[in-house]
């Protein structure tokens, strides 16, 4: 079992940076591949992020490429997104979430989720 708590949203004006991070229970965090979504109002989720269980590798969704970074700690038991040169259309809530296996940008490939932090990019 791994709960995940997001942390570090909050209201940004466009062209600034926020840094959201995901503290994981459990002492087996270093064993699963990690992921970032989000969910505008009325709108299905979206996938943003993904990171191997060692870190080595990740993967983007296009509309993020070159201005979010997904990064984990695996000793304090954290994943990151840095992100930079933040939209309007970045406003949404951001999940994080777990899963066995080979990093993936399915939602549905994944076991485990936080509640959510809300990121609003206002002009």
């Amino acid at each position: 079992q791994v709960q995940l708590v997001e942390s570090g949203g909050g209201l940004v004006q466009a062209g600034g940076s926020l840094r959201l991070s995901c503290a994981a229970s459990g002492r087996t965090f270093s064993t699963y591949a990690m992921g970032w979504f989000r969910q505008a109002p009325g709108k299905e989720h979206e996938f943003v992020a993904t990171i191997t269980a060692s870190g080595g590798h990740t993967y983007y969704v296009d509309s993020v490429k070159g201005r979010f970074t997904i990064s984990r700690d695996n000793v304090k038991n954290t994943m990151y997104l840095q992100m930079n040169t933040l939209k309007t259309e970045d406003t949404a809530v951001y999940y994080c979430a777990a899963k066995r296996g080979a990093y993936s940008d399915l939602r549905i490939s994944y076991d485990y989720w936080g509640r959510g932090t809300q990121v609003t990019v206002s002009l």
